[in-house]
């Protein structure tokens, strides 16, 4: 399964054309995609009107949506956190930590934009999709 972060669906709703916006339109209808409910929530959150809300509630449907936290995510994210912080790498959002942990245990893939993603593709082995 693929998940796609918030970094790339905000693009695609506001009509960038980036490499990861590019490789969405490529999965879109051909690849098993998802996202979560922290990924949901940063999405809706940035829409200004209830039309934007309603369009991408419309295509998120056809989408499984996890939850993304519970108590043992919790407690692993933070590991994976301090781990990063003895490294000297201190991740900028909370939101990232989670949605990295998610995937990294329950071994989805993630498309993503947001370069807080990559020391979890270095050193915990997040599955990242090229946008090659």
């Amino acid at each position: 399964m693929i998940i796609v972060d918030s970094s790339v669906w905000i693009d695609f709703f506001n009509g960038k054309e980036t490499p990861a916006v590019a490789k969405l339109d490529s999965l879109l209808g051909v690849e098993p995609l998802a996202i979560g409910d922290v990924i949901l929530l940063e999405v809706l959150q940035g829409f200004r009107s209830d039309a934007q809300v309603k369009k991408a509630r419309s295509l998120f449907d056809s989408f499984d949506v996890f939850a993304m936290l519970g108590e043992q995510a919790a407690v692993n994210a933070a590991n994976c956190y301090r781990q990063l912080r003895q490294r000297g790498i201190t991740i900028r959002k909370t939101n990232d930590v989670i949605i990295a942990n998610f995937c990294i245990t329950q071994g989805h893939s993630l498309l993503f934009s947001d370069k807080d993603f990559l020391p979890f593709v270095n050193f915990f082995q997040l599955k990242q999709i090229n946008c090659d």
